[in-house]
């Protein structure tokens, strides 16, 4: 059986033995950084934007939130809890260190306007849009002394 030859296979198998290569060099450390990036879910209504993001354990005054020029960014730490002196970790998951995250919205958002809310670790920004974005619905008014319809019974 004869295989054609695909260039882009042959550099997807590269990259998968490169990738094996620095895993086995540098083990989990080359996955960690002490920053991480933080998963939001944003809704567009005809009103507004609505922003989500899951952030237990932070308190708000640890929250930098900033909107510029169409760019939303939040920041914030998650603190490291004092290391276990006696015994040793079997599992550890739970992420501390530096996030942050910038997304781009449109630039019809009333700046002004912003609200935050930060209830049982979910943080929810409203972005309102500003009254020239929303749209209008244009009502249709008859001309005077015309009929819409003009038809005879029988």
């Amino acid at each position: 059986m004869l295989t054609r030859w695909d260039p882009y296979r042959e550099m997807a198998s590269m990259r998968r033995m490169m990738d094996r290569l620095f895993d086995s060099a540098f083990g989990d450390e080359w996955d960690r950084t002490n920053e991480w990036s933080l998963p939001l879910d944003v809704v567009e209504d005809e009103n507004s934007y609505i922003v989500k993001a899951s952030i237990p354990g932070v308190k708000p005054d640890d929250l930098d939130i900033t909107y510029s020029k169409g760019s939303l960014t939040i920041k914030g730490e998650i603190k490291d809890e004092s290391e276990v002196t006696k015994g040793q970790y079997h599992l550890r998951e739970r992420r501390s260190g530096m996030f942050a995250r910038t997304i781009s919205l449109p630039d019809t958002v009333k700046a002004e306007d912003i609200e935050a809310e930060y209830q049982d670790g979910v943080l929810t920004l409203k972005l309102p849009k500003s009254e020239e974005i929303k749209p209008k619905r244009i009502q249709i008014t008859p001309g005077k002394g015309r009929k819409l319809i003009d038809a005879k019974a029988k």
